[in-house]
């Protein structure tokens, strides 16, 4: 990075392309809208062997659970077991009915989840022009619950960019551009088309099950980097879903400019793009590897969360 004065998102993106007004002044969804009935039928078209992949990532997998810097990790607390009926007070019920019952407390964007278009703003105005104060108390507009009520269906391309590159996992803060992706897919033997959505292997979260905290230590995730080209191209091919095995889908720290998730602003908060992280890639990438198809049906529909500015999905793959 150079010694240059970090540049305001305002001033960085006055230029950038904006989807604001083109679904109308109420939308919430963005690029969503691009999954229309003609792509629903296109995606399931494509689903020929009927294997199909779950890409969520464990909640309190005993090995860690991988989460933005300042976050916790989800906590599952047992409430009901059958030592509950061992007390003198325990609930009866006829016929003799025993039962378990557990809660978790966690941060809705603590695991593989999906970002509210509200999530993510600057100078006052989120997606679609909505005013940031819209967000006090909780997501007045442009919250997960849209989202989750629309839900996600359409061509998924995976783009392995790990394999392409030759590497067990990508490096931190190493970055790629939309060059890349295409010349990623070109070497899988797939097209990329408009309307795709994209989801991205890095398997950068490796490290956090090898290094434990130690994977904090100078966070920055790999991810594509910004440029004008980059949100240009992510417009002319009308992305509605970008999806990705990292915490945040992008290089953490612009390695040119020093701003902090360029890409959420250029593409989710102006175009509409929606973003799905910490998806946990590795069947699905092996298994595309080894027949050769990384083009598949791609279904999400993270859970309806009202006013929230994320939430937690499992998606599910189909091949």
């Amino acid at each position: 990075m150079n010694d240059a004065p970090v540049p305001a998102l305002g001033e960085l993106l006055k230029d950038a392309p904006s989807n604001w007004g083109k679904w109308g002044e109420d939308d919430e969804v963005g690029g969503l809208n691009y999954l229309g009935p003609e792509q629903v039928l296109a995606a399931v078209g494509l689903v020929r062997q009927g294997k199909t992949f779950c890409i969520q990532r464990l909640i309190g997998d005993p090995k860690g659970d991988p989460v933005w810097p300042g976050r916790k990790p989800a906590v599952r607390t047992q409430i009901m077991d059958e030592a509950t009926w061992d007390a003198d007070d325990a609930p009866a019920f006829p016929g003799g009915l025993h039962y378990a019952d557990d809660m978790i407390n966690a941060f809705l964007q603590g695991s593989t989840q999906y970002d509210a278009l509200g999530h993510v703003w600057f100078d006052g105005q989120m997606w679609n022009g909505y005013d940031a104060r819209s967000s006090v108390g909780g997501m007045d507009k442009a919250s997960v619950e849209p989202i989750a009520q629309k839900g996600v269906v359409g061509r998924g391309v995976l783009l392995d960019m790990a394999r392409f590159r030759g590497k067990t996992y990508l490096d931190s803060a190493e970055t790629f551009t939309h060059e890349d992706l295409l010349a990623c897919a070109e070497s899988q033997g797939v097209e990329l088309r408009k309307r795709d959505i994209l989801v991205i292997r890095t398997n950068y979260l490796q490290r956090f099950f090898e290094l434990g905290e130690a994977f904090y230590e100078g966070f920055c995730e790999p991810g594509l980097v910004y440029s004008p080209e980059l949100v240009q191209w992510f417009q002319d091919m009308e992305i509605p879903n970008l999806v990705t095995d990292t915490i945040a889908n992008e290089v953490t720290f612009d390695p040119n400019t020093g701003v902090a998730l360029t890409l959420h602003n250029a593409l989710m908060r102006n175009l509409g793009v929606t973003f799905t992280e910490i998806v946990d890639l590795e069947d699905l990438a092996a298994d595309c590897a080894d027949d050769g198809t990384y083009e598949f049906c791609y279904t999400a529909a993270p859970i309806k969360v009202a006013q929230g500015s994320g939430a937690p999905v499992n998606p599910v793959v189909l091949k």
